[in-house]
């Protein structure tokens, strides 16, 4: 008697990485290779490691989480007195 067994399904072992896809546009590709130039990093996916690993550390500084908090408290500030000059 033999088991049956789906195609691609891991049976003996958790899944230990993530991964996903992402689309860019021709903007959003020519900063990502802008990116890859400063970072002296060839690959897309490592470069996007780093700019995301960059990012993080960069709002959980003390002066961004300021700055972010300016700015929205200036939103509920602009949407509770009706001005919609920025979006």
């Amino acid at each position: 008697m033999t088991i049956e067994q789906e195609p691609f399904v891991r049976y003996h072992e958790e899944k230990k990485t993530d991964s996903f896809t992402i689309w860019l546009n021709q903007e959003e590709r020519k900063l990502l290779e802008d990116c890859k130039r400063i970072l002296e990093q060839t690959k897309d996916s490592t470069c996007m490691k780093q700019l995301a690993w960059i990012g993080a550390k960069k709002i959980g500084e003390p002066s961004t989480r300021e700055l972010l908090s300016m700015v929205f408290k200036n939103k509920r500030k602009n949407k509770r007195t009706g001005i919609i000059d920025f979006e």
